[in-house]
């Protein structure tokens, strides 16, 4: 490559990643996760647009497994731990049970409905059952739901992965047919197992190692974070663990603690993550032939999609919340939720790549599937919350600052919006009897802003600053939630359980 190739290259791929940016705008105003725009830019710049050659399934199944270490050990880095403690075990249990289940309705339709070989159905099934990290966290931040769903469905997405690249990685290179189906849920329970507690010890002596190093730059502390996750996957991958287990849980150790500048950490992740993102889904695109893809395909992939929507998800939810008892509202809405996107299209560059047959098949369906449903689901997911009752009344959210100060004193910084219906409306500073040691700091109204006295009242509209401490950040935001469900005298008749998620 010479340095004039080098500068065109440059030049091409930072048009792309302007586009992509801008593409982020538009995809949440219109409600559908932005790996949809990505897809439709990598086609339109492929061979059957501007005329882009990229026909390398291997490649892409690298590239493909980088970009998803990358995505996953944002969503690990950014998930709060409290977030999702009371929903882990809900969630790992979607992710590898559930998994199973969708897996296997998918491949018994699809063989007989479609008269499919029983590798390609149950790869099929594989490929598509693991929901997409990106694609629901992209959607959570858009759609108020309680905290057990959002935990449940966050930490289902951050772990799914790992079981189901797996299994895929079982079929495509025979594996399956060799053991049998209790030797191979072993194989996999302990891989996944193997990962989780690779990731546990990395991300603890990586938190260790970094509150000690005392590091010149604290443009380095991001690094050293994003390099831990990594080590985590790859050590894991070398002891034949799961490698997508181990950067998960890494990374949400490693987030959740204590550490230098984490605001600019977890500033530094998203970037990260975003870049990983859109370079994958366009890669992704690229790889696609719409002049490959016939009747067939189309139809292949809306049946399998409207088996796995329909039938193979909310029976997998069924099976694993039935005996919990979990309300019907919020079964519903976990089956409804269960987003998929660039995984699926990644996992299936897996046979392709170890060039199974009919993988050209499997990779053109799944991606009609990915795209239609997707196209589907998301922006139908706000409607479907708020006439399930899942959702919450209030929005209290994180303000992304890079403040160091916050930092050194151990505090965060809480933006909290008054939505209209609030019973926060009215009620004076003095009345919200916060924690010890949080204090609201400014009060945006009307485009103005100034530093309330205890003696003033909150009203609807506001954008009201809250500096709290960490150790009781949670108490401060289940007090917030407390006081907008039921008013300055929240305290006084009780907490409901669920004015805390």
């Amino acid at each position: 490559m010479t340095v004039e190739q080098l500068d065109g290259y440059l030049l091409a791929g930072a048009a792309v990643l302007l586009a992509a940016i801008l593409a982020v705008r538009v995809s949440f105003r219109i409600g559908l996760p932005s790996l949809l725009l990505y897809l439709v830019l990598g086609l339109a710049i492929g061979e059957s647009g501007l005329g882009v050659e990229f026909d390398d399934p291997a490649l892409a199944h690298a590239l493909g497994f980088a970009a998803l270490v990358v995505i996953l050990a944002e969503g690990g880095v950014t998930t709060r731990w409290s977030g999702v403690r009371g929903s882990i075990a809900l969630g790992s249990a979607l992710a590898t049970i559930g998994v199973g289940v969708s897996s296997a309705v998918v491949a018994v339709v699809t063989h007989y409905a479609l008269g499919l070989d029983w590798e390609l159905a149950v790869l099929i099934g594989a490929v598509s059952s693991p929901t997409d990290s990106a694609a629901v966290f992209s959607v959570l931040r858009r759609v108020p739901v309680t905290q057990r769903l959002s935990g449940v469905l966050e930490a289902e997405s951050g772990l799914n992965d790992a079981s189901a690249v797996l299994l895929v990685t079982l079929v495509s290179t025979g594996q399956v047919t060799e053991h049998a189906p209790p030797v191979v849920a072993a194989i996999i329970a302990g891989e996944l197992v193997g990962g989780a507690l690779i990731g546990v010890v990395v991300g603890f002596v990586g938190a260790w190692v970094l509150r000690r190093a005392a590091l010149p730059a604290s443009g380095l502390y991001p690094l050293a974070v994003l390099a831990f996750s990594v080590v985590a996957y790859a050590g894991a991958a070398q002891l034949h663990a799961s490698g997508f287990a181990a950067v998960y849980i890494a990374a949400l150790v490693l987030g959740n603690s204590d550490l230098p500048h984490r605001l600019a950490t977890r500033s530094f992740a998203e970037g990260t993550a975003w870049l990983a993102q859109i370079g994958l889904f366009v890669m992704l695109g690229l790889l696609a032939s719409p002049e490959r893809i016939d009747w067939w395909h189309v139809l292949a992939g809306l049946l399998a999609g409207a088996v796995l929507t329909v039938v193979a998800r909310p029976l997998s939810v069924v099976v694993i919340t039935g005996p919990l008892r979990l309300p019907w509202r919020e079964q519903t809405f976990i089956g409804w939720a269960g987003l998929r996107g660039a995984v699926p299209i990644v996992l299936a560059t897996i046979p392709l790549a170890e060039e199974v047959r009919q993988a050209d098949d499997l990779f053109d369906l799944i991606f009609v599937m990915v795209f239609v449903y997707t196209l589907l689901q998301a922006p139908t997911l706000p409607w479907v919350a708020t006439r399930l009752g899942v959702t919450t009344r209030g929005g209290l959210r994180d303000l992304d600052v890079e403040a160091a100060p916050l930092d050194r004193l151990s505090a965060d910084l809480l933006q909290v919006w008054i939505p209209p219906g609030s019973h926060l409306h009215g009620v004076e500073l003095r009345e919200l009897r916060l924690p010890e040691g949080t204090s609201v700091a400014l009060i945006v109204r009307g485009g103005q802003s100034f530093v309330p006295e205890l003696t003033d009242a909150l009203r609807v509209g506001d954008d009201v600053l809250v500096v709290t401490p960490r150790q009781v950040r949670d108490d401060t935001e289940r007090r917030l939630r407390a006081v907008g469900r039921g008013g300055r005298l929240a305290g006084w008749l009780g907490q409901r359980p669920e004015d805390s998620g």
